[in-house]
């Protein structure tokens, strides 16, 4: 006879197949990849993510220019774990090692149909460890139907908050798994069990993803508080759980601090995102986002499968469930509904700041609440006629309201209902009285077939309207291809780090172009990115994109002098014409262009004023390079054989000087920035720069003196260092003898900088080394650590010992815990469980 974990295990792989199946069909039918020519890769999937895993896999082969700590390919040196602890810190990540770096998108499309998997094995695990076997009807006889847990958890799994919200942000899809283990996590602290793997399990969960995990939390701990007041033991009984729960929770928070520490300190140092007010949805929204196959990007994902959505509707009015828990679980879920649209208890969901964008990120354990409901509504036992009928009337209610709204099209409204129909014909089958035990098993086989195939089709047509529905209304990406190959082998052949910087160019595929293809360029695009860094680079006269988040590279001579970019990849249309800030532009020719840079460290003269940054981007560009190499900027003309440069960071249309082609600028404040842009050398004298539109009132032109930066790149080459040494954690750099003023560093002066043992100096945002006067100084020795590693590293250990001490006193306790002459525990052994487990009727 079956065993509990075997029946448990039976009913995980069982949601984890159907979660595979839907998902995979679902993309097919839309024709998305992998399954087709249409790409998945929108948004900050195709701009983050992907070039994210990229550099993991870098990292796991041993190649890429940094480490852990430091990332020298991005923004000219970035830290590195804040972004692994936002992104890359999930178990699955490390799947990414095992493709073909040329399949990243592929891998990255793996992992996440793998997640979604795990997301309903652990469900559908969770579901059961409140069913034990029954006493006197023999060893292995259950009355839940395991396959029903295993539909549950794969409704789970397929609710419309992953396969709508979490498919493209696969991080978040780490918070779907971690709300049922961490509910596990309270049936053992309920039971007094697993004193040891509850705090490992909560540590993992938070270093998967912090966000959601944060969320999940949150909703496990609703659960447990409903077991409690559930419960009939005593209140000191209760209250010592939930502190046993809560001590549980801090200590694998304390485990999981050195990634989560570092993640926050570079939250506190990066750029300021979006800052949004909350706008709750209305109701007709609300419920016709519980209809399969609709979209929207700021409306709850609430969509369930018809049989999760009929039995959850079903609970209030099913007798055979105690009274306490209808009202309990119905209540709960109730609640969390509400809770999604009062501002107050909306920023507690999301740690107490507004997303940007995708405001119901909650929405998940909303999901996993009404999934447990509908399972204690089944798990009492067959639910009657009456609470089907009270069920199916508050489904056609649902349906009602939400045909009144725009989001419901009549695909949507057919699939709901046909859903609705499967899931209540398969639960009036399963009642149908049967003489034997091969007809029940062919009533409970038909009745798993009607659930299973309404709650496929279901997921399927919602994930492959999804799919349809991103490319009309997102930014997309393409996956790696024939462009992807040519650029990266350009890099590759060009590399001569860190002798020089290879920068992959402006016209990019993704706005993190140096962790996909390579090379060491200024784009970076991060919930980290470095407030010094946008400001920095802005002075310059960067451009940006997502509000300062996304900062592109910027082709400009004198920047490229002063960050040491000796080869640059710069590519044009097959018609010719310039783009300057296309983003994911295919069919693309490669050029490569080389010229002679200073090295990564070189050294200012003493100078009693201290630099600092004005409005002008150009003057800006010559106080960092220590030399005058533009004429003054003027109205709108150069003298002939002059480069012609135009800031116009407002600007959104093309500029042209002269009969030259034509050059996009891409602004629109705040959200997207234009950048410095070449116009091309000025034939003649007097040519001037023409507008496709009106022509912007905050513009500069400037005229750049090529023989006067050559001079100045000698300079600075002569004085500057005679090698330098680059590792995962810093930099050292050896200096000409004499060398005086003020040593810089071709990088960001982020946080976490230390030259000499002490925090490095910034030199108009770069880091900089003051040099002893009578030039005694000969080397540069910088190292990164961080911010919050040190400190995240003693939480850690601190938690770590007192995980250490649980398990020996558990370990003590158990010794002391002598089987009886049957093999049962002696008296006092096991810890009192004050809810006991659901006995389901046959």
């Amino acid at each position: 006879m079956p065993t509990l974990e075997s029946v448990r295990g039976r009913a995980a792989a069982f949601a984890a197949l159907i979660t595979v199946t839907a998902v995979c069909a679902g993309d097919a039918a839309a024709r998305s990849f992998p399954f087709g020519s249409g790409t998945r890769s929108v948004n900050d999937l195709g701009n983050q993510f992907v070039p994210f895993h990229a550099k993991l896999w870098d990292l796991l082969h041993g190649r890429g220019d940094g480490g852990l700590l430091l990332n020298w390919q991005s923004g000219y040196g970035t830290a590195f774990l804040p972004d692994l602890g936002t992104y890359l810190t999930s178990p699955f990540a490390l799947l990414v090692g095992l493709f073909p770096r040329d399949r990243i998108d592929l891998a990255v499309y793996v992992i996440t149909v793998l997640k979604m998997a795990a997301a309903g094995a652990a469900m559908a695990w969770l579901l059961l460890a409140s069913v034990r076997e029954r006493r006197g009807t023999g060893p292995g006889r259950f009355a839940a139907p395991w396959w029903g847990a295993g539909v549950l958890g794969a409704t789970y799994a397929l609710c419309g908050w992953s396969v709508i919200e979490a498919s493209y942000n696969p991080m978040w899809l780490d918070g779907l798994i971690g709300f049922p283990l961490l509910c596990l996590v309270g049936e053992w602290v309920r039971a007094g069990r697993r004193p040891v793997l509850g705090p490992l399990v909560v540590a993992l969960v938070w270093v998967a993803n912090f966000y959601t995990a944060y969320m999940a939390t949150l909703g496990a701990a609703l659960v447990l508080c409903v077991q409690l007041l559930l419960a009939q033991g005593p209140m000191r009984l209760r209250l010592r759980v939930l502190l046993r729960g809560a001590g549980t929770v801090l200590l694998g928070i304390g485990l999981a601090a050195p990634v989560l520490v570092p993640v926050v300190m570079g939250t506190r140092h990066a750029y300021p995102g979006w800052t949004t007010e909350f706008e709750r949805a209305t109701w007709s929204e609300v419920f016709a986002r519980t209809l399969p196959a609709t979209y929207d990007f700021f409306t709850p994902a609430v969509f369930l499968g018809g049989g999760a959505l009929l039995l959850a509707a079903a609970l209030p009015f099913n007798r055979a469930v105690p009274g306490r828990e209808r009202l309990a679980w119905a209540g709960l879920a109730g609640a969390v509904a509400l809770s999604l649209q009062w501002g107050p208890t909306h920023l507690v969901w999301h740690a107490f700041a507004t997303p940007n964008g995708s405001p119901f990120r909650q929405t998940f354990v909303l999901s996993g609440l009404l999934v447990i409901a509908a399972w204690r509504c089944l798990a009492y036992g067959r639910p009657g006629r009456r609470a089907l009928l009270g069920g199916t009337g508050v489904l056609v209610a649902v349906g009602l309201v939400a045909a009144t709204d725009a989001l419901t099209g009549r695909r949507a409204l057919l699939l709901f209902a046909c859903g609705v129909a499967a899931a209540l014909a398969a639960l009036l089958v399963i009642r149908l009285p049967g003489a034997s035990v091969p007809s029940r098993r062919w009533y409970a086989a038909v009745a798993a077939v009607l659930l299973v195939v309404g709650l496929v089709g279901q997921a399927a047509a919602t994930t492959a309207y999804a799919d349809r529905a991103r490319l009309k209304r997102l930014d997309h990406y393409p996956a790696w291809a024939e462009d992807h190959d040519r650029r990266a082998t350009a890099l590759a052949d060009a590399d001569g780090w860190p002798r020089y910087r290879t920068d992959p160019g402006r016209t990019q595929i993704t706005a993190n172009d140096p962790l996909l293809l390579g090379g060491q360029g200024a784009s970076y695009y991060s919930s980290h990115t470095p407030e010094v860094l946008t400001r920095t680079l802005g002075a310059l006269g960067a451009g940006w994109t997502s509000n300062g988040r996304a900062v592109q590279s910027l082709d400009n001579p004198v920047v490229d002098a002063v960050f040491a970019v000796g080869a640059r990849l710069r590519t044009k249309a097959q018609d010719g014409t310039q783009d300057g800030t296309q983003d994911g532009a295919p069919d693309r020719a490669p050029e490569l262009s080389r010229a002679d840079v200073p090295p990564l460290v070189t050294v200012r003269p003493p100078t009693s004023a201290r630099p600092h940054y004005g409005r002008s981007p150009f003057r800006n560009q010559e106080s960092l390079l220590g030399s005058r190499v533009y004429s003054s900027p003027v109205a709108g003309a150069c003298p002939a054989g002059r480069e012609v440069f135009l800031w116009a960071p407002d600007y959104y249309g093309t500029a042209r000087l002269g009969d030259a082609p034509p050059v996009t600028l891409r602004g629109d404040k705040p959200r997207w920035r234009a950048a410095v842009t070449s116009l091309g050398i000025a034939e003649r004298a007097g040519e001037r720069v023409t507008f496709d539109r009106e022509a912007p009132s905050a513009r500069t032109v400037a005229c750049l003196d090529r023989t006067r930066l050559a001079a100045a790149v000698d300079r600075m080459t002569e004085t500057g260092a005679v090698s330098v040494q680059v590792s995962d954690h810093g930099i050292r750099a050896q200096l000409p003898p004499g060398s005086t003023g003020t040593a810089v560093v071709a990088a960001p002066r982020i946080a976490g900088w230390s030259c000499a043992g002490r925090p490095a100096d910034s030199y108009l945002g770069l880091v900089a080394v003051p040099l002893d006067p009578d030039g005694t100084t000969t080397s540069v020795d910088c190292s990164f650590r961080p911010p919050g590693l040190r400190s995240g590293a003693a939480v850690g250990g601190a938690s770590l010992l007192v995980l250490l001490g649980v398990a020996a006193l558990s370990l003590r306790r158990r010794r002391r815990e002598q089987p009886g002459p049957e093999g049962l525990l002696a008296p006092g052994g096991a810890a009192p469980e004050l809810l006991p487990a659901v006995e389901p009727a046959p």
